[in-house]
Parts: C-alpha cells; sequence; structure tokens
C-alpha cells in the first residue's frame, strides 16, 4: 500500500529516473493507439497485487487491469518496473503513461499527478506475532516496527513514533524484503496491507501471526500525468464498465480471496 510521498521525496527519486532513457509518456488516448503501445509503471513486490509467478513474469490483480486496459485499448502493454518512491517520479519524467501499482490517493500526491477514480482498496495494519499483545499504538513502544519505504503506513506510523518516544522504525525498500525480517525476527512488528499475513502464513512459522489493529482504509487510483485529462477521463469511463460488469470484483475474489471494499468516487 502506497500512499506517503512528500514533494521532495519525489523530486529527489526523480532525478535517479532522469538518467534512464526517456520512453515519452502519450498525452492522448490517441497517442498510445497510434504509438501502439501502453506503457505502465508496477511493483512486483506486493502481492498480491504485483508480484512474479513460477516463470518470473509478472502477474496479480493490478498486472491484470493494466493488460486489461490495453485491451480495451487495443494495444500491448510495456511493464516498467519501480518501487513505491519511484512511482511519482516515473510519471514526473515521462517514463510511464500511467501507475497501476496499489497507488493510494491523497491529497498530498494529487499535487504532483492525477488520479482516476478508485479500482481498489483495502486496509492498512498492524501485523505481530500472535504470542506479542498490541492493542494500538502505545503498545508500540519499545518495539521495533518494520515499515516499507513510501508507504501509507510509513507516513502514518511515522508520525505516530513522533508523538511516541520510544517506537524504533526500520525501514525497507520491498514488500518482500519486509516479510522476510518479519519471519526472522528482526523486528517485532510490521505495518502493511490487510492482505499481508496470508504471505507470512506461506513462510516458515508464519502461522503464528495475526492483524492486531487497523491504521487506516486506503483507497487506489491509476495515476497519470499532470493535466492528462484526456487520457484520464477515458480511464475513468473504462474502470466505470469494470466496476458495474464485475470485472473488478472477479480480479478481486481470484488474487485476495474477498470482493472489493464499496469504493467512493469523485
Amino acid at each position: 500500500m502506497r500512499t506517503f510521498l512528500g514533494g521532495a521525496g519525489a523530486l529527489l527519486a526523480g532525478l535517479a529516473l532522469l538518467a534512464l532513457p526517456s520512453i515519452a509518456s502519450a498525452q492522448s488516448v490517441e497517442d498510445i493507439i497510434s504509438r501502439g503501445k501502453l506503457v505502465v509503471a508496477i511493483d512486483t513486490t506486493t502481492p498480491p497485487y504485483g508480484f512474479l509467478d513460477a516463470n518470473l513474469k509478472p502477474t496479480g490483480f493490478d498486472i491484470e487491469v493494466a493488460n486489461k486496459m490495453g485491451e480495451a485499448l487495443g494495444v500491448p502493454v510495456e511493464f516498467v518496473t519501480v518501487t513505491s518512491p519511484g512511482r511519482i517520479p516515473a510519471l514526473l519524467t515521462k517514463q510511464v503513461d500511467a501507475v497501476i501499482s496499489i497507488f493510494s490517493i491523497t491529497p498530498a500526491r494529487a499535487i504532483q499527478i492525477d488520479y482516476s477514480i478508485p479500482y481498489a482498496g483495502q486496509s492498512a495494519v498492524v501485523i505481530a506475532p500472535k504470542s506479542t499483545s498490541i492493542q494500538g499504538v502505545a503498545d508500540l513502544v519499545g518495539k521495533k516496527v518494520g515499515l516499507t519505504r513510501g508507504t501509507g503506513e510509513d507516513g502514518l506510523l511515522t508520525k505516530a513514533a513522533e508523538t511516541n518516544p520510544g517506537i524504533e522504525i526500520l525501514r525497507f525498500d520491498d514488500y518482500s524484503s519486509l516479510l522476510q525480517a518479519m519471519v526472522s525476527g528482526q523486528i517485532d512488528a510490521m505495518g502493511g496491507g490487510d492482505y499481508g499475513e496470508i504471505y507470512l502464513k506461506k513462510a516458515q512459522n508464519g502461522d503464528a501471526f495475526e492483524q492486531k489493529y487497523v491504521l487506516k482504509t486506503f483507497y487506489f487510483g491509476i495515476g497519470v500525468a499532470k493535466g492528462n485529462d484526456n487520457l484520464r477521463q477515458w480511464i475513468n469511463t473504462w474502470l466505470f464498465t469494470m466496476k458495474t460488469d464485475g470485472t473488478l470484483d472477479a480480479l478481486s475474489m481470484k488474487y485476495r480471496n474477498q470482493p472489493l471494499p464499496v469504493l467512493p468516487v469523485f
């Protein structure tokens, strides 16, 4: 779940992307169709939304959404893999046409990029061993809490640590590293999506973990470059049909084993 990235952080991350060859993002739906491909930023370290299958091919909820978007446009999809802090810079530096990567909608991010209406949503939660008593933020004092850098959990728990001295925050670059740290005992608790314990249970001794409490519910939008109203409006229309015909709910059941929450619109 990715929801917190300040302007300075995005610009610094963007400097690294400037070294990459420019793909020159399209400015309209017609541009994408004429070019013959849709370029989408994804993250393959956040199952069930984005991960690599046994053949090292990107798959997951977000990847299927991206592929269906390409199908609707009649063009293949070219994936650009980014980490959480690299999503906004990918749009700012015109590396991609869109970001589909559990990209939570926030006012701070909307200063730099534009969002589609929500296509999915989930809760950010605190996860820890069942044997650890944690009912709220006060119980995290004196504990090492792991986070994926630049995520919604990062923003929420960093603020909590500022007002509750004694919470030690450890940041990891991707969700896989965070899960490994949780399983290996490097951290006492972690912030993650409400799907996180599913993947901990697949690891050794993973069945000893559980969700402790909910931090906040987030809604995901497809990110596009600021001012690209033609593409954003087409995406909104397309997402409307995906919601009403049941496609998004079917994908949610396939990858999340639960229907989508009620999605707000704006």
